[in-house]
């Protein structure tokens, strides 16, 4: 079964979606389930995980109501003020929810780099393991410093890289990115998500040349048991089609065996938000 990790829904907002710039204008529009199952029946994706894009509860009631009217949207990311210190309750009731897979704060937008280790957001993920839910981990490169030391913090939660942590892949930036990926995929609680990549490149002229040597570190170190397919759709439509973006992992993985690319390409998801 092809599982695509991580996608989105919206009604387009121009306030509430004032992230999306002009050089963005592709996805000024509302996408809904109907627009991406058209693409999966193109595509030969069998369901997908929903995650948030706002940071408001009415935008995760807004993706359970999607999923559940939709079969295909096997597992919704949400998002719940984990800052919160009345945010156990908040948890318990949104735990009744069969869907309900793992929550996310979009974190690489605090203007704090150590903002994943402050003491109210620490104290709410410690709270997630008791309902069995992920959490998300949306950084930018320069995070990755805290991101470490929070997921030593805790070993027995369920964390995936969003983005492979969004490199900088159009100036060309490695190193430092490099070095701590392989430190925090020695945790092998954490799974990254070989998603996003073509929106951190050249949105017209990016290569899967260019993408290569990030796909090898994420590969290297995290291995196809803990690597997943992700579309980050329709926010790569900025930058290429759907068939594009899936090829550029399928096409990757084309030399591994079938069940490490079945692993890939669905099974790790599944096993891993529990769908």
């Amino acid at each position: 079964m092809t599982i695509d990790s991580h996608q989105h829904f919206w009604e387009y907002n121009p306030v509430k979606h004032a992230w999306i710039d002009d050089s963005m204008s592709a996805i000024k529009k509302d996408f809904l389930p109907a627009d991406l199952q058209k693409v999966y029946a193109e595509n030969g994706v069998d369901g997908c995980v929903a995650v948030q894009a706002d940071q408001t509860l009415a935008e995760t009631d807004f993706l359970l109501s999607l999923a559940n009217e939709n079969d295909f949207i096997k597992g919704v990311v949400g998002w719940v003020d984990l800052r919160d210190p009345t945010v156990d309750s908040t948890l318990e009731k949104y735990h009744q929810q069969e869907k309900i897979k793992g929550w996310r704060h979009v974190v690489q937008e605090e203007a704090d780099h150590n903002f994943l280790l402050r003491p109210d957001f620490l104290q709410g993920i410690s709270s997630l393991e008791k309902y069995e839910t992920a959490y998300d981990i949306l950084v930018f490169p320069h995070q990755l410093g805290a991101t470490l030391e929070f997921v030593k913090r805790f070993p027995n939660q369920k964390f995936v890289i969003d983005h492979i942590a969004k490199p900088y892949i159009k100036d060309g930036f490695y190193d430092g990115w490099s070095v701590l990926m392989k430190e925090i995929a020695k945790h092998e609680n954490v799974y990254c998500k070989a998603s996003g990549m073509i929106t951190e490149a050249e949105y017209t002229t990016w290569t899967t040349t260019q993408l290569q040597r990030y796909l090898d570190l994420v590969f290297e170190v995290f291995g196809t048991d803990r690597m997943m397919y992700g579309s980050d759709w329709p926010v790569c439509l900025v930058a290429g089609n759907y068939a594009q973006v899936k090829a550029v992992v399928t096409d990757y993985i084309q030399n591994l065996n079938t069940a490490e690319q079945q692993a890939v390409m669905g099974k790790n998801a599944i096993d891993f938000y529990n769908l």
